[in-house]
């Protein structure tokens, strides 16, 4: 019975044993440097991506961006949430548990040693230290150790005298307080996580997990949205923006989620009174600033403010940011003219930003379908780099160097040198977006006033199939008035069958004055080559411009197509002038003088013709008229862990000053007596072996050794 139950408790005890060592095993591995290291690399490599890649944007752009297949690999990741993903978390809280652990594991052995003074040391064991010097002195070992005292206490060294058996023991320390930076290092961690940790979207999450918070994906008033949408003023912590029009007021926040938006009640409404914006010479904006009223809900009271930009507002802990600016819902006057069909007139147009205009079938001859104007933005000034050195192409150069310039060399930014710093005020744009009874729409950006570039003056048509892309800019010639209508002719008479026939016969008989033409076959064959032309160049439907010229040029022999590029060119060109003034003539309008600007201008037409086919819309839209409102966009913020993280950041501050900066030193004096007086044993150390050190102790053993006699 007695072997039996000594045998069970033996077994327990190994069991319990093992458990400890196991448990021991993992405190050690989680406290060690290499675990945290290893969760700092991790760390690291997520804010880079959470850097790169944007985050909490909406998820259509992802899409559009990735495609639907890397769109659902990076979701099952995360990678939209970096911050707030799980495996990050369960990073940064292995990081906090470590860190921890290390500090409750070491703070204690450094806390005390710092208090120690290592006074068991004995004789034999100063001897083997590497830095340490021997020497005699005639004076009696009370006398040396005064005197060291106030040699080491001059140096800035706390001292302890220590009587042994026979003999006395100095021990000196210096720097002692090297220690406090490492808790201070490790400790900043674990609060500039925790202050993180506040100042995430983590409460956010909680009160969806538990109290039944949920994004809304609709559309309304914000007033309506019901309750399980909307966060409490309790709320710990938030971000999130609202955007407010002079003369109106907001007392909401909109949080943006994934799959819809939070609404963030506020403790205070706030009034837009006036939105200012200030510019520099070179007409980039230098101040933003908002004059605001505040109306506190609880007290009533109401109080002027100014927010600009880093002067945020602070009141009842909520930080009120000038974050940006926005249209308020302008009132905008335009003129419409059709992208299609042989007719050349204009109708007016007026529209809101924010709202939407059906546009009437009658204004978009040949669009095939039914389309609205959706009025996204009004910008009264553009910023653009209108230096020189935009390569516009230009008739006079060889056919293949033209397509190979192409319609990205004058589309794309309004301004495409990047490398020149000419930054000047294009002017009022506005910014819609053509959607078919399909749902299907196209963005436009058009500029209000032509701009100068390459010496000449054109309208910038601003076109995008999606939000990811930039805007490819058409550019129209601007005529003798600084408008498009003469384009708009021309563009018109090139769709027209008989004004291409009329101009066809007109640049025949205008090229062969003078030149014998029997039986009028030369006249014959070069009037159908000038309606071949302007009827290629016109396009089919499927192609147009210099694009349609290459498919119809590519059924000549490859050995026959740069010569008969050249006299297609040619032909073409002489064409289009007499289209122009067959165009005017049709209208009742004196014909234009033949001089070089009138060239000019009939060369860029040309080829903004030739690109008017990549626009893609029914109508061009211009800009005429506008009431500017303007409206600010305040990021209103809740952030309880920021001077927490302040706090953090100082800690780790004074922490690396005190690890790298203050170093530690330990001396140790063995005094006895001896035949003449008394013999020191002076050994000194150091964490690390700099030369520093290896000065400071050579200045020490110089100071006490003198003018007595080392030991042999």
């Amino acid at each position: 019975m007695s072997t039996s139950t000594n045998s069970s408790t033996s077994t327990a005890g190994l069991q319990i044993k093992t458990k400890r060592r196991w448990l021991d095993d993992a405190v050690e591995l989680i406290s060690s440097m290499r675990f945290a290291i290893s969760l700092l690399t991790l760390v690291a490599l997520a804010s880079v991506i959470g850097t790169v890649l944007k985050q909490n944007e909406p998820m259509p752009n992802y899409v559009n961006q990735f495609g639907p297949f890397w769109f659902e690999v990076f979701g099952k990741f995360s990678l939209y949430t970096v911050y707030s993903a799980w495996w990050f978390l369960l990073i940064m809280a292995f990081l906090v548990l470590s860190t921890s652990l290390c500090i409750l594991r070491n703070a204690p052995k450094m806390l005390k040693d710092m208090r120690s003074w290592r006074e068991n040391v004995r004789e034999e064991s100063l001897r083997n230290f590497h830095h340490k010097a021997e020497w005699a002195s005639s004076a009696s070992r009370a006398g040396l150790t005064q005197r060291l005292l106030a040699q080491l206490a001059e140096r800035g060294y706390k001292t302890k005298v220590v009587e042994k058996e026979r003999a006395t023991l100095i021990a000196a320390k210096q720097g002692a307080a090297n220690k406090w930076g490492y808790i201070f290092a490790h400790s900043a961690i674990v609060i500039i996580c925790i202050g993180g940790l506040l100042d995430s979207d983590m409460p956010i999450r909680f009160q969806q997990w538990f109290l039944g918070k949920t994004p809304f994906a609709g559309n309304g008033i914000i007033a309506d949205i019901p309750q399980q949408h909307r966060l409490s003023l309790a709320n710990p912590t938030f971000r999130g923006n609202t955007l407010i029009p002079e003369g109106a007021t907001s007392s909401t926040a909109i949080i943006p989620q994934q799959d819809g938006v939070l609404i963030q009640d506020l403790p205070f409404s706030i009034l837009l009174k006036k939105f200012t914006i200030d510019f520099y010479s070179t007409g980039m904006p230098k101040l933003f600033a908002s004059d605001v009223i505040v109306t506190d809900h609880q007290s009533g009271k109401s109080f002027p403010a100014t927010v600009k930009v880093n002067e945020p507002l602070i009141y009842k802990g909520v930080a009120i940011y000038q974050s940006s600016f926005e249209d308020g819902g302008s009132k905008l006057q335009l003129t419409g003219y059709p992208m299609a069909g042989s007719k050349a007139y204009a109708f007016p147009m007026s529209g809101v930003v924010g709202n939407t205009t059906v546009l009437s079938k009658a204004n978009q001859p040949g669009s095939g379908g039914e389309y609205t104007v959706e009025w996204s933005g009004f910008r009264p000034f553009n910023i653009e780099n209108m230096g020189e050195g935009q390569d516009l192409r230009s008739v006079d150069k060889t056919f293949n160097q033209k397509l190979s310039s192409g319609f990205d060399k004058h589309t794309g930014s309004a301004a495409k040198n990047a490398n020149d710093k000419n930054l000047k005020n294009a002017g009022p744009s506005v910014q819609y977006k053509l959607r078919d009874k399909n749902g299907q729409a196209r963005e436009f950006q058009n500029y209000m006033q032509p701009v100068l570039l390459d010496g000449a003056y054109v309208f910038l048509a601003g076109t995008r199939d999606t939000p990811a892309e930039q805007f490819r800019f058409l550019r129209i010639p601007a005529d003798d008035n600084n408008t498009v209508q003469e384009w708009m002719r021309l563009r018109a008479a090139l769709l027209d069958p008989a004004l291409r026939e009329q101009a066809a016969q007109r640049y025949a008989r205008r090229a062969l004055q003078g030149v014998p033409d029997e039986g009028g076959k030369l006249g014959s064959q070069l009037q159908q080559s000038a309606g071949k032309s302007l009827t290629v160049f016109a396009g089919d439907g499927t192609a147009a411009g210099y694009i349609a010229v290459s498919k119809f040029l590519e059924k000549i022999p490859p050995a026959e197509q740069e010569k008969a590029a050249d006299i297609f060119m040619k032909i073409l060109n002489g064409s289009m002038w007499d289209l122009w003034q067959a165009a005017r003539e049709k209208d009742r309008l004196p014909p234009i003088e033949a001089n070089d600007k009138h060239a000019r201008f009939l060369q860029l037409s040309t080829s903004a013709l030739s690109d008017a086919f990549f626009y893609s819309a029914p109508v061009y839209l211009q800009l005429q008229g506008f009431e500017e409102i303007k409206a600010s966009v305040f990021q209103v913020t809740r952030s309880p862990g920021k001077k927490v993280v302040y706090f953090g950041c100082l800690l780790l501050t004074l922490g690396v000053f005190a690890m790298f900066y203050i170093r530690e030193r330990r001396l140790w004096v063995w005094l006895k007596d001896g035949d003449t007086g008394s013999v020191a044993l002076m050994a000194m150390s150091s964490q690390r072996k700099t030369l520093d050190f290896e000065n400071d102790y050579l200045a020490i053993k110089r100071q006490m050794t003198q003018p007595d006699r080392p030991v042999q």
